[in-house]
């Protein structure tokens, strides 16, 4: 929990606008439907233009004399009214459908762009942002985003448009009543700055609270069988149950700023009308004022009232999306920590994968006060297989994070090729090299597509190919669908076995000069261990490897192994010459292989 507390505070202490200005940074994203904006404002001036004809309508009717030589005239009142309800109809329509295209439209394109910028993000992003936090804001503020954009907006110009149309209609039919009008106007918009204010600073920490919910969730629901195993059940609905009420309190006060706003817009603006209508009775008695004319001015009254408690309502809505689009433009302008430089060195058409760290220190921006590599040099050359032992913490995983350009160290140089990686893109770097980690991910869908995974459209021949000879062919056939089989997130139906060989086939398929292995046979029994030990060997000719190995009876037979300690190189050669020279790698090897091997002479 204490790690979601660290979260939300550093989101929590990075500034907000107490404004509606992060709104206008979805202007970019409606720039490109300018059309469609053009053809919404037409609709709405088309339907609120309809509605202030209503009341001059109304007043012609009223003051008419019912006579029967008037009944043309009435008749064409009538025709009027009904242009007047057609054009209000079919612009509403038009108004709609526009606006609400346009909610789905950009806010699809602000999902999309803001995904495309979080998966350029290197790790030091997502060690202090998790990802629950993530998927928050590209559902719940996108929503938020989309009810603006598609409605709240519409909304709130279609009510100003009639609101400063009736001000000025009212005007024209009666300064002395419209200036009473207007007085009540500025005690309603008073209110609404300061308590918008407020709303807006409830609304940004409500969308935090929800976002910390989010990613509670999803790390639990991520891990529920460690959970279960640790009988930890009770406490995870307890602690979830606290996210969850401290995300209710801040909706439960945005909720009452908002009622106490609306009520008191509502009561300003009907007082007011209340005031109006007395002052115009008076003047109707004293023959100063038609009823028709008293009726129109409240028409219009009754529309500016209408409008006035709709943007009280609306304001809500725009700074609650003014807190969405504020979070969700810091994920959008997110910067990589590794950057492609402005012009980027081209690797060879064909890269022979040499490697090599020079006096390389590094230090994780989470750690930085403890080194996990001092000092560190290291030269392989193209095709060679170089193996890394070491207890955990060595550094030894270091070493594939700066390869892979996720981190960049502080001092030194890691060149491919003979090319400093800092001069190349971090793209074109990473399609030169393959990877099977440890823990090895698989995707939800077709064993064949995971395979497949790290070389778009490859045939399936060739995918079957790269599963024999990592051994996985025998157990995709046995599976109902063979390679069409579906295997669930995180590939839960397989074993960590075959997850394992699906990742080795996976770099089989990349055919990439520069091959990383982390302890790829781990998860492997020893039949099949050795099968793919014999793909691998085939794999590795003629392409550089680099070896992660804990098991070092996976390694006896290369020709050099690194040893590592607390990010420094303490000893390299072969197995035997290491376990002669004795030290730590001795030690290591007398320990899994017990006092038979030749370690025991060492000592």
């Amino acid at each position: 929990m204490a790690r979601g507390d660290v979260e939300q505070g550093r989101l929590s202490s990075r500034p907000s606008s107490r404004s509606l200005a992060p709104l206008s940074r979805i202007l970019p994203f409606l720039r490109p439907y300018r059309g469609r904006i053009v053809a919404a404002c037409l609709a709405l001036i088309a339907s609120s233009s309809a509605t202030l004809v209503v009341p001059t309508l109304a007043r012609g009717l009223i003051d008419h004399d019912l006579s029967a030589d008037q009944a043309e005239s009435l008749s064409h009142y009538y025709l009027l009214f009904i242009v007047a309800a057609a054009v209000l109809g079919l612009a509403s329509a038009t108004r709609f459908y526009f606006v609400t295209w346009l909610g789905e439209r950009v806010v699809a394109d602000i999902r999309k762009a803001v995904f495309d910028n979080v998966l350029a993000l290197t790790p030091a992003f997502f060690e202090v942002t998790r990802t629950g936090e993530v998927l928050s804001r590209l559902t719940a503020d996108t929503t938020l985003v989309q009810t603006v954009v598609g409605s709240s907006v519409s909304l709130a110009l279609r009510n100003l448009v009639t609101v400063t149309g009736a001000l000025i209609l009212m005007f024209v039919t009666s300064l002395k009543l419209a200036l009473l009008v207007l007085g009540a106007v500025v005690l309603i918009m008073l209110p609404m700055l300061l308590f918008g204010r407020w709303v807006r600073r409830l609304s940004r920490q409500s969308q935090d609270s929800i976002a910390e919910t989010s990613a509670r969730g999803t790390e639990i629901l991520n891990a529920v069988p460690t959970v279960q195993a640790f009988t930890q059940e009770k406490f995870e609905r307890r602690e979830f149950g606290v996210t969850v009420e401290r995300a209710f309190a801040y909706a439960k006060s945005r909720t009452l700023a908002r009622a106490i706003l609306t009520a008191v817009a509502f009561f300003t603006v009907f007082a007011s009308l209340a005031t109006v209508a007395m002052v115009g009775l008076q003047d109707i008695e004293a023959a100063r004022m038609t009823p028709g004319l008293l009726v129109q001015f409240i028409f219009y009254g009754g529309l500016m009232a209408g409008g006035v408690g709709a943007l009280s309502e609306t304001w809500g809505d725009l700074q609650r999306a003014a807190g969405a689009s504020e979070r969700l433009m810091e994920l959008l302008h997110e910067k990589p920590a590794i950057a492609a430089p402005a012009h980027p060195v081209g690797l060879p058409a064909k890269p022979k994968g040499g490697v090599s760290f020079e006096h390389v220190t590094f230090h994780y921006p989470s750690r930085p006060d403890s080194a996990a590599l001092k000092d560190f040099s290291l030269a392989i050359a193209p095709g060679e297989a170089v193996a890394l032992v070491g207890p955990s913490g060595a550094g030894k995983s270091t070493i594939f994070q700066l390869m892979l350009r996720f981190f960049a160290a502080q001092e030194g140089v890691v060149r491919f090729d003979g090319i400093d990686v800092a001069d190349l893109d971090p793209v074109a770097l990473r399609g030169a090299i393959a990877v099977v980690a440890q823990d090895p991910v698989i995707f939800s869908g077709t064993i064949a597509a995971n395979i497949a995974y790290g070389r778009e459209g490859a045939s399936r021949d060739a995918v079957k190919r790269a599963a024999d000879a990592a051994a996985a062919s025998e157990f995709i056939e046995r599976l109902p669908n063979g390679f069409d089989t579906i295997v669930g997130e995180r590939g839960v139906t397989l074993s960590g076995g075959q997850r394992q060989r699906l990742a080795i086939a996976r770099a089989i398929l990349r055919d990439a000069p520069l091959l990383l292995l982390d302890e790829a046979t781990s998860a492997l029994d020893a039949e099949n261990e050795l099968l793919v030990q014999r793909g691998l060997a085939n794999l590795m000719v003629g392409r550089t490897t680099i070896v992660i190995a804990h098991r070092l009876a996976t390694i006896q037979k290369l020709a050099r192994i690194v040893v590592m300690d607390q990010g420094q190189m303490v000893g390299e050669g072969s197995h035997g010459d290491l376990v002669r020279q004795g030290g730590l790698y001795a030690r290591l090897a007398d320990l899994q292989f017990g006092s038979a091997h030749p370690a025991e002479a060492a000592q």
